[in-house]
């Protein structure tokens, strides 16, 4: 059955005809075409897919499009400026070889965000936490937890969600 819905996406107004049964993730890659947040086992287990949904990180394969009404969404698209000029939490990954294949990446830097949104100064054991159900096979997880640290350190006390496009 379909459905006009509102949200936010990445700044953006957005009112879209969508069908019930399909997930955030299926609206982003398959009609939207942001392809930035990943398709890995879609069932929740490895956090390739996370986006914010009204800031908190959740993961788009399991995220019913129906639940977006409302909401404002932010994917890895929005993080960086119109200029080019990348987040605090993206420079600090480059900076601190938290990329190797990449493939975890976005998901691991809203998962971010979404802590950073919550408790902008966290320990390593509540980045540890935050990042819990994202799964990377590269960079065995010390530069991702140091560049998180780092992009804490350097942005503002009132949290780190996606500017509003212009």
């Amino acid at each position: 059955m379909k459905k006009m819905i509102s949200f936010v996406l990445n700044g953006n107004e957005m009112e879209m005809e969508v069908e019930s049964h399909w997930t955030l993730l299926y609206l982003l890659r398959e009609h939207l075409e942001l392809t930035g947040t990943k398709s890995g086992c879609e069932s929740g287990e490895c956090g390739a897919c996370t986006v914010l949904v009204d800031s908190e990180a959740v993961n788009a394969c399991l995220f019913p499009v129906m639940e977006i009404e409302g909401a404002r969404i932010a994917t890895i698209e929005g993080m960086a400026k119109p200029s080019g000029e990348l987040h605090p939490l993206q420079r600090a990954f480059v900076e601190h070889g938290a990329i190797q294949c990449g493939y975890c990446t976005p998901g691991m830097i809203m998962a971010a965000t979404g802590l950073l949104n919550e408790n902008p100064n966290p320990t390593e054991d509540e980045i540890r936490h935050a990042i819990a159900g994202n799964i990377c096979r590269c960079t065995g997880y010390l530069q991702i937890i140091k560049a998180i640290k780092v992009a804490s350190e350097t942005t503002s006390q009132g949290g780190v969600m996606p500017r509003k496009a212009d």
